[in-house]
């Protein structure tokens, strides 16, 4: 297969893959999937999944406030509160710009600690990981970047992400939807996007270029990259999900290789009967 090749040529020591189809079936693999790597950014995913089932639960809703003044939980989920980067400074009126924001998702897992009384790593343990039979997965830093997963695993999520069972299908689809559209911003790594579409929490691709996913991707692709490099995307009209991590940080190298592997996985899906 062309994508596996592709793999064996990225200049890294560790690689895993898994192509997840809509039924949750692995439809291709590549590398250990047992090895635990650092998620760095797609822990995202994670801590937002879990502030979507915090919202099913009653422990908070959207609309309610968290963050800087006039800003709400839905903002900070949508890297729209106008806060900094890495710093609890406010660059923006809320609902104004899309600032990509580690600060802002720290907070919305503080946020569910306040309202919960959980301590967050446990909330997501129990509502996420331990459902989905997760085990290799922890939260071992930030909310925003700091757990660490094996293919084995994001691949049970991949097929959450699908077919949802710990949430609404319809709590999903709101998630994977625009959320302040029009908003331009930033793309870590890939620079500005006019605009820079994201949903609560999953980043969606749109027509954004350069972009991390592939150039035959749909424009409702849904997902994350994180700076260790890895990845998670979603491709609805594809009715796939691919998880790649390896144990080199994002760079040049990344940019370069993941939209080309992308296409070829989408390409071998498309060929299958």
């Amino acid at each position: 297969m062309q994508s596996v090749e592709l793999i064996d040529q990225w200049p890294v020591d560790n690689a895993a893959t898994a192509v997840v189809a809509r039924d949750g079936r692995i439809v291709g693999s590549h590398g250990d999937s047992g090895h635990r790597f650092a998620l760095a950014s797609v822990t995202k995913l994670l801590t937002a999944y879990a502030a979507l089932i915090a919202i099913e639960e009653g422990v908070f809703e959207l609309d309610d406030a968290a963050g800087p003044d006039g800003s709400t939980v839905r903002h900070l989920l949508a890297h729209a509160s106008g806060f900094d980067f890495s710093e609890p400074k406010v660059r923006a009126e809320p609902g104004t710009r899309r600032i990509y924001s580690n600060i802002g998702f720290e907070l919305l897992a503080e946020t569910i600690v306040d309202r919960s009384g959980i301590p967050f790593a446990e909330y997501l343990h129990d509502g996420l990981l331990m459902p989905l039979g997760m085990g290799s997965t922890s939260l071992d830093g930030t909310p925003a970047a700091g757990a660490t997963s094996t293919v084995g695993d994001l691949a049970r999520f991949a097929a959450e992400l699908q077919q949802p069972t710990l949430i609404d299908p319809g709590t999903l689809a709101a998630a994977t939807t625009v959320v302040y559209p029009g908003l331009e911003g930033l793309l870590p790594g890939f620079g500005r996007q006019r605009p820079n579409d994201w949903g609560l929490g999953f980043e969606i691709r749109d027509d954004k270029d350069p972009h991390w996913t592939g150039r035959s991707s749909s424009p409702g692709t849904f997902g994350h990259f994180g700076q260790s490099g890895t990845f998670l995307w979603v491709d609805p009209d594809a009715g796939a999900a691919c998880v790649a991590l390896t144990d080199r940080d994002f760079g040049p190298w990344a940019a370069e290789t993941w939209p080309e592997f992308t296409d070829a996985v989408l390409a071998e899906l498309a060929a299958q009967p």
